[in-house]
């Protein structure tokens, strides 16, 4: 979200950050610090103390950007830190509570038709609700396949969502995608060596020789970024999709193939894909996912067509206009205060922009 912060009008918002995670003074924190007008660290505050700030202050609009993730401290919404009260990046869900009064989204994640599962009003983007920063650095010297641990002249499925996304059932998917494709590997995140050990011996009763599956360890950000470019298409999970690591892939140029599912977590890379206009790479099955996947890895020519639309449609289309998204999401801010002062209660609000 840095480049959000940046890039809001501060002629007609005045930008109030509340802290209460660690006190690290790395880059993006104080690239973060310096985006807004106001930063409060707040960590030995109580939830209670929080909101009563937040009044004190006058805060219109109060967003939570944890939701239920662990570290979140919603008891400062229950308190009523603000009149409007959001929901929005953190959890992707509704939070169940009187006090939220908007959950920001968009037309693909939340249909018209689903609203009524969300104690939210939904604040519909027009492309995606998920914001993008543009100036991130990535590592300029490309790795080799084998100084990846990756095999050569192979075709390289992978997927770095976090392990515990991955369920059994998609798992015999993938292992399926391997059977048919030769020579290809899957490279995966390593979370933790216990993790590799456990999904290789899984794929070895599934058939597939466990060298198959290589692991990517975790390392720094643009490090991370830049190993991309070895990828030749990316597995997206399902029930939970990828988020932020399907949109690092498409920012790098790698396709990203998703199955669609009916829940908000489920169609996030569909959003995106949507927003970068390769609804081709969105499948509504099963069956179709693996069809599609096996197809592609078959096809050279159709793989290289796909890469060259994505690099295109990477300039072209809403998903990486941070511009365009700082507008749009301006507008829902303006709906929601407009409503307010109106006397109206909150409603959903679909949001346009040209």
């Amino acid at each position: 979200m840095a480049e959000l912060f940046e890039r809001h009008d501060t002629a007609r918002f005045e930008l109030t950050a509340f802290s209460f995670g660690p006190d690290k003074t790395d880059p993006m924190r104080r690239r973060i610090q310096a985006a807004f007008d106001r930063f409060w660290d707040v960590r030995d505050r109580t939830d209670k103390e929080i909101a009563f700030l937040a009044r004190e202050l006058e805060i219109d609009i109060a967003i939570d950007l944890n939701g239920y993730t662990g570290d979140e401290r919603h008891r400062i919404f229950a308190w009523r830190a603000a009149p409007i009260q959001v929901n929005y990046l953190g959890y992707p869900g509704t939070m169940g509570a009187s006090f939220i009064d908007y959950l920001i989204a968009d037309r693909t994640l939340i249909t018209p038709a689903d609203r009524a599962y969300y104690s939210e009003k939904i604040v519909a983007l027009p492309d995606t609700y998920q914001p993008t920063d543009t100036m991130r650095l990535i590592m300029e010297q490309n790795l080799s396949p084998v100084e990846a641990g990756l095999p050569e002249d192979s075709f390289i499925f992978c997927c770095f969502n976090n392990n515990y996304k991955i369920t059994p059932d998609l798992f015999d998917r993938w292992m399926r995608i391997l059977g048919q494709v030769e020579h290809a590997v899957l490279w995966l995140l390593e979370d933790n060596p216990r993790a590799a050990a456990n999904l290789r011996a899984e794929a070895k009763k599934r058939g597939i020789a466990p060298e198959r599956l290589v692991f990517a360890p975790r390392t720094n950000h643009s490090a991370h970024l830049a190993r991309h470019r070895l990828a030749d298409l990316f597995l997206d999970t399902l029930p939970y999709n990828a988020h932020t690591t399907a949109s690092d892939a498409l920012w790098m140029g790698l396709p990203v193939l998703t199955q669609r599912g009916a829940s908000f977590a489920s169609r996030v890379a569909a959003s995106l894909l949507n927003a970068i206009e390769l609804p081709e790479l969105i499948t509504g099955t099963p069956a179709e996912y693996e069809e599609t996947a096996i197809g592609i890895a078959r096809d050279p020519l159709r793989l290289r067509s796909i890469r060259r639309q994505l690099a295109h449609n990477r300039q072209s289309t809403p998903l990486f206009d941070v511009v365009r998204f700082t507008k749009a999401i301006e507008a829902a801010y303006s709906a929601m205060y407009e409503r307010h002062h109106a006397g109206l209660p909150p409603d959903h609000i679909d949001v346009e922009i040209t």
